[in-house]
């Protein structure tokens, strides 16, 4: 059974930073490509960042973060990563990792003006 455990959000002041992690289980963390999603209240659910496998280990990104976000991944460990700097308040939202089919529960992130 797939699993996908998120943690690091909370709160913190604009242009400060968190860094999330999701760490994997019940997969072959290598060969998975992960994602970022966010989900502000009111809005839909939408991509933030994502990384591919190991073999060629690209990342993207929507353009609102491009620059401040970077995605990561330690398959060592199981974990990816999402590093976030210079937080804004409209980056609030709840923060959810995603492999090819399986949703993590979510971590809040909370940026205060």
């Amino acid at each position: 059974q797939v699993q996908l455990v998120e943690s690091g959000g909370g709160l913190v002041q604009a242009g400060g930073s968190l860094r999330l992690s999701c760490v994997a289980s019940g997969i072959v963390f290598r060969i998975n490509p992960f994602s970022w999603y966010r989900q502000a209240p009111g809005k839909q659910r939408s991509l933030v960042a994502r990384i591919t496998t190991e073999s060629d280990y690209n990342t993207n990104y929507v353009d609102t973060v491009k620059g401040r976000f970077t995605i990561s991944r330690d398959n060592t460990k199981n974990t990816v990563y999402l590093q976030m700097n210079d937080l804004k308040p409209e980056d609030t939202a709840m923060y959810y990792c995603r492999d090819v089919n399986t949703w993590g529960q979510g971590t809040q992130v909370t940026v205060s003006s």
